[in-house]
């Protein structure tokens, strides 16, 4: 996986270089632009939501701490998000050109984020799922296979759910694992021939959850398709 474009220490650490920053920021948020018009949305999308929610949290919290201890201030740990009381909160603070630098960066980054949710959106209509035979009730683990129309191939996946927990929810997080890749003779059997032969290869699930996904769509495979087959996989098995 790619490294984020846009990361928090960017806007941790302003100094004298605001300007810079600025710069850094928008020419950060051209290349992903440039990624988008190539229909590529992963792993950009999910990352500009993280960041910009994260950022919004330490706006929140500098802006409450302003009111409460508006003396006491000393510096922000944005790691853990703690932040230490002792000196003056004054404007041309370090601390200050953070905060200015987040204000001016939320509206280009949610704008950005808009413009990757509305080819999720797009794709998201655009990809059909369907049940192969009966559905057993053990659904954590399966099969499903998905056609990557730029190489003319349907894709073949085993997938395994796992949950975990945070301090205030659950969360369930789709492992996938690629088995192989038909060609588009084999491609066009019946979902129901192909479980079979999953079932006869690898008997690890002896009457496995499988699902098969339909797109005319040839977007990039791993950008773009693949992760919003596995959001709409999570969906159909848990909601």
């Amino acid at each position: 996986m790619n490294s984020p474009l846009l990361t928090l220490d960017l806007f941790t650490q302003v100094q004298s270089d605001y300007e810079k920053r600025q710069y850094k920021v928008l020419s950060a948020l051209k290349r992903i632009s440039e990624d988008f018009q190539h229909n590529k949305i992963y792993p950009h999308l999910s990352n500009l939501a993280e960041l910009y929610h994260t950022l919004e949290d330490i706006r929140k919290r500098l802006n409450d701490l302003r009111s409460e201890f508006p003396k006491r201030i000393k510096k922000v740990d944005f790691v853990n998000q703690e932040i230490e009381h002792e000196i003056v909160f004054v404007d041309g603070s370090d601390l200050q050109k953070v905060e200015e630098l987040i204000e001016w960066a939320l509206p280009h980054i949610k704008a950005k984020i808009e413009e990757g949710k509305t080819i999720y959106e797009f794709v998201n209509e655009k990809i059909f799922l369907e049940e192969v035979g009966i559905i057993p009730n053990y659904i954590d683990e399966g099969y499903f296979f998905v056609p990557d129309n730029e190489e003319a191939k349907l894709l073949l996946f085993e997938y395994e759910v796992s949950i975990f927990q945070s301090a205030k929810d659950q969360y369930r997080s789709l492992k996938t694992q690629f088995l192989k890749a038909l060609g588009q003779g084999r491609a066009m059997r019946s979902p129901n021939s192909i479980k079979l032969d999953l079932i006869n290869e690898f008997k690890k699930l002896p009457n496995p959850a499988t699902y098969a996904f339909q797109t005319d769509l040839d977007f990039p495979f791993n950008e773009t398709v693949l992760p919003v087959v596995k959001r709409k996989l999570i969906k159909q098995l848990y909601e």
